[in-house]
């Protein structure tokens, strides 16, 4: 049996912007309303590379990450160690399953909001 070759990527960076250009249908829709500053005047980056990990979202100013996991995120030991590796380096790590960015969208984004602490953004 052939197994499908996994892609190669240079850079962190090459791999970042292959996953902005195919994102879950999950990242999508909680892309929109994290874009052009919608949640209050937070900007938000897409798959952007932090020290040797690409994250979902990141509100570099808050230092905010944002995680949207599938089924293969569940009880998985490499994402508690990224997590940590990550709050060391100053950031909040919070985590929504694909089910709920689907369903449950709008609560979602309030816990998003509430993780901001409704402090105001930084001026542009």
């Amino acid at each position: 049996m052939r197994t499908r070759a996994r892609p190669f990527y240079a850079t962190n960076r090459d791999r970042a912007v292959a996953l902005r250009q195919s994102p879950t249908d999950a990242e999508e829709r909680l892309w929109y309303w994290l874009r052009r500053r919608h949640l209050g005047g937070w900007r938000f980056r897409r798959q952007a590379v932090i020290g040797p990990f690409i994250v979902d979202f990141v509100c570099l100013a808050a230092r905010l990450i944002v995680e949207v996991d599938g089924s293969q995120h569940a009880d998985n030991a490499a994402d508690v160690a990224r997590t940590r590796w990550l709050e060391g380096e100053g950031y909040r790590v919070i985590r929504f399953w694909n089910d709920d960015v689907l369903t449950a969208t709008e609560t979602v984004v309030e816990a998003i909001g509430d993780a901001l602490g409704g402090r105001l953004p930084p001026p542009p």
